[in-house]
């Protein structure tokens, strides 16, 4: 990776792995793409950033030639609730937007990274240790287009031999950017009000056990993935990767032990109570550590720690 261009670099994970990407490869040579987030002012001033809208085709072929990108991280995309709001716009969004980017891949010979989701799975799924190759029948939009693109990036991939690569994220909980209508946001929601209120109000129900990740890790999963020896990869495309596993209460009782007057009651949100319980409880992510070496760095407790610390010295400052 020399020059790389991050579509959705002002959404939750965009904007955090285009600063990780600038302090790894450069600021000149990490292309933030956005177009209706407005950006963070540190996004802007590190780094080039240009109105990068994937339904347009011509308007990615434009950056990719302008900055010489061989090096595509798709983040572009609508999430799962707003998904189930909107199914036509997130077919449009994160199939044939998709599909775009694959061709400007295609015709430009950039190797690509595209996220998919636990939102993949269904139902029909195991949900105990799904393995990496498993039923794949999700019940939400979502996850019908998650499905779609696993099997996309495979067919350019055995077809034309574009260097496509990506994950099955969990659950992201972020310090710095706010959730953007996905089912697990509760779970950064939770850190906001535990130090605001000392109470939280949460919509998944207790006993909805879902894989999670701390944002930290999950920039490693894509950075480490996009270096790794491709010789040495089975899958490359929606790798399981997972790095905690909790519900309601254990997150609660976490936060507890910092702030031990935090309560929670719960007021669920029926569609994304459905959601949740169609996704897996645990997966098995051998294949990543066996393939390419992954290894998260955070469990619940580290986050937890971690979380407090960096959110309480942010909203001090904004008081």
């Amino acid at each position: 990776m020399k020059r790389i261009l991050v579509t959705g670099a002002a959404g939750q994970i965009g904007s955090e792995l285009t600063m990780a990407l600038r302090e790894r490869y450069g600021g000149e040579n990490v292309v933030a793409g956005g177009r209706k987030t407005k950006p963070r002012k540190k996004l802007l001033n590190s780094g080039p950033f240009e109105v990068v809208d994937c339904l347009n085709a011509a308007a990615v072929v434009d950056v990719v030639r302008r900055y010489k990108v061989d090096t595509i991280y798709h983040l572009a995309a609508i999430l799962s609730a707003v998904a189930e709001a909107d199914p036509a716009l997130a077919w449009q969004v994160n199939i044939n937007g998709l599909y775009n980017v694959l061709e400007v891949a295609r015709e430009h010979g950039c190797a690509l990274f595209v996220p998919s989701s636990i939102g993949a799975f269904g139902g029909s799924t195991p949900l105990d240790d799904t393995p990496q190759d498993t039923i794949q029948r999700p019940s939400t939009m979502y996850g019908v287009t998650k499905v779609a693109g696993e099997l996309l990036c495979d067919y350019y991939y055995t077809r034309f031999g574009i260097d496509t690569r990506g994950v099955r994220y969990p659950g992201i909980i972020s310090n710095e950017t706010l959730p953007g209508g996905g089912t697990t946001d509760y779970a950064v929601e939770i850190y906001y009000q535990a130090i605001k209120h000392k109470s939280y109000t949460c919509n998944l129900p207790a006993g909805t056990f879902l894989d999670m990740m701390y944002m930290p890790d999950a920039i490693k999963a894509a950075i480490e993935l996009m270096e790794a020896d491709p010789a040495k990869l089975v899958h490359r495309n929606a790798f399981n990767v997972t790095a905690m596993n909790f519900d309601p209460e254990l997150i609660a009782a976490s936060i507890r032990t910092h702030i031990p007057e935090f309560t929670m009651v719960y007021q669920v949100d029926q569609v994304k109570a459905k959601i949740a319980a169609s996704w897996p409880n645990r997966m098995d992510d051998s294949a990543a550590r066996g393939e390419w070496g992954w290894a998260p760095e955070y469990d619940l407790d580290s986050m937890t720690r971690d979380m407090l610390a960096v959110l309480s010295k942010k909203l001090s400052r904004q008081e």
